[in-house]
């Protein structure tokens, strides 16, 4: 049976009551409705036994909730913005010692204080038992892509949390960018971030979540998207060489191919 949380001040009372408001140079947008969160919890189809859950800007922590209360027994996140420490406490007090934070920004923090804070979590000397490790975030859009690359290249390294249990990733994007990153060879959509991302891993959107939804509301539409490590990956090359290709390649989209790799040839 899955473990649930006690009755929680609502995200919304919580936010006004620490004054919380989003901070428009985080990029923060919040979602208040925990059927959302719940939903994509469910959509996501994770595998909780046995499994390490790392949440990217947890905030108020309404996805944490819905993490917990969706049988997550050991989820850390990874929070830049302190002043999400109150609310954060209060979840981590009702949990049952299922969940942690670590203060830190997940563009250069070392990944092995996740590790330790799993660990002194789980009161154990060895996060490597763990069958499965989930990534997953509500990403402020302006750096979600950053974050995305950059998690690729560590997987393809098999660096930090990448480098034990395979790691699946739900992550929010803006929708034009969720869409450049599950686009299928031949869809306009797809450019760079599409061939580096299924490169390595099996992406697809599991929900579209309406401007509406978040406060404040953004000028877009959000998308969740899953990416599961491919058994056997397309690399074979380096994934920073494919990068670097794919770039080269989609920048010339109106030319035909034999002219981009001579241009290619030239400049390399």
């Amino acid at each position: 049976m899955a473990l649930k949380l006690p009755r929680l001040p609502s995200i919304r009372d919580l936010t006004r009551i620490y004054n919380l408001g989003a901070k428009q140079q985080l990029s923060q947008n919040f979602i208040m409705d925990k059927n959302i969160t719940d939903k994509i919890v469910r959509l996501a189809r994770l595998e909780l036994d046995n499994a390490l859950c790392v949440e990217v800007g947890p905030g108020p922590g309404l996805l944490t909730r819905s993490l917990l209360d969706g049988g997550a027994r050991h989820v850390v996140a990874v929070e830049k913005d302190e002043r999400f420490g109150p609310t954060l406490d209060q979840l981590r007090a009702a949990s049952q010692g299922r969940f942690a934070t670590v203060f830190g920004d997940m563009l250069t923090i070392d990944h092995a204080s996740i590790a330790a804070c799993a660990r002194q979590q789980l009161g154990s000397d060895d996060t490597a038992r763990f069958e499965h490790v989930h990534l997953l975030g509500n990403l402020p859009f302006n750096v979600a892509t950053p974050l995305l690359v950059q998690w690729l290249h560590m997987l393809a390294q098999r660096q930090g949390i990448f480098g034990a249990a395979p790691v699946s990733m739900t992550l929010m994007f803006q929708l034009e960018v969720g869409q450049r990153i599950v686009a299928d060879a031949g869809e306009s959509a797809r450019g760079r971030l599409s061939v580096v991302a299924q490169s390595l891993c099996d992406a697809c959107s599991i929900y579209t979540v309406p401007a509406s939804c978040f406060v404040p509301r953004p000028r877009v539409n959000a998308v969740m998207v899953q990416l599961r490590p491919l058994a056997r990956p397309l690399l074979k090359s380096s994934l920073r060489t494919v990068e670097h290709l794919a770039r080269f390649v989609f920048v010339k989209r109106r030319k035909m191919l034999a002219r981009i790799f001579k241009d290619w040839d030239a400049g390399h």
